[in-house]
């Protein structure tokens, strides 16, 4: 059992074999995945609730991505709000901050990210962060805790830190405002000890599994296109540094999604009893 909790199935790159990748996913194990709803921009975030729609297994999320925010307008936001009511959405995002890519301003993308935050607490939904700092510098990381503990953890209604690329202090402050912390492929890189390091650390029941398709393959993938069916190398890498099979990984990590989204019936049927 895995839990894929951070996927972008949407784009061009599954265009040709969308139907045989989701497919390939079920055939590792992979009994649920949360769609990620940014698309292209506000032209098109409802992508991930079209594949909730058709696929029963699947969950969206909707939200404006740092590199996008420039597109953002009130239409926009009218536009989510309403998305937001959609029984499949069940978090917010990706959202955050991007300073190295830099597509949008940073002042641009802090206001949205800002309002975004808003818009998540009035629908009560929890938030899927995006944060990557410029080349050598801590500088989205700083603004981005700042911001969510200023504005976001009152709320109490936590969230993700997906596709964590930081280090165990920058975890810790996560944990403390109420967030979970996903690991993707980038944990099985050679040059990632950093990430390892805090995935050594993270307790087990705050851990989520990801892969950010099409993107960060994992070893022995690399190089080629991400896809669902590989979260169980994430899976294997993290039992590793935990003493743990890949399947007991898969298993935990799949009842903290479920919890976590208060997806109770989800965990009762999937997750077999007694297990810690």
């Amino acid at each position: 059992m895995f839990v894929d909790s951070h996927a972008h199935l949407e784009g061009k790159q599954f265009a040709h074999d969308r139907e045989q990748v989701i497919a390939r996913a079920r055939e590792a194990g992979v009994t649920n995945i949360l769609a990620i709803g940014n698309g292209d921009g506000p032209v098109n975030f409802d992508c991930a609730i079209q594949l909730a729609e058709k696929y029963d297994f699947m969950y969206a999320t909707i939200g404006i991505h740092p590199h996008e925010a420039r597109l953002a307008d009130q239409a926009a936001f009218d536009r989510m709000e309403q998305l937001a009511r959609h029984p499949k959405v069940i978090a917010w995002g990706e959202i955050g901050l991007d300073y190295f890519y830099d597509h949008s301003p940073r002042g641009t993308q802090q206001k949205v990210f800002a309002q975004q935050i808003a818009l998540a607490a009035t629908a009560k939904l929890p938030i899927v962060i995006h944060c990557r700092p410029s080349a050598g510098s801590e500088d989205a990381w700083e603004d981005c805790l700042h911001l969510i503990h200023q504005q976001w953890a009152p709320t109490g209604l936590g969230g993700i830190l997906h596709c964590f690329t930081g280090n165990w202090a920058q975890a810790k402050r996560a944990l403390d405002m109420g967030f979970m912390i996903s690991f993707a492929g980038n944990v099985t890189f050679p040059k990632a000890e950093q990430i390892r390091e805090a995935a050594r650390q993270v307790p087990l029941h705050r851990m989520l599994i990801e892969t950010d398709c099409p993107y960060l393959a994992p070893i022995p993938h690399r190089g080629q296109r991400n896809e669902p069916a590989f979260v169980v190398e994430t899976a294997g890498k993290l039992g590793e540094l935990r003493g743990l099979s890949r399947e007991e990984v898969g298993l935990r990590t799949a009842r903290n999604f479920y919890e976590f989204f208060k997806l109770a019936e989800m965990a009762e049927n999937k997750v077999p009893p007694g297990r810690p």
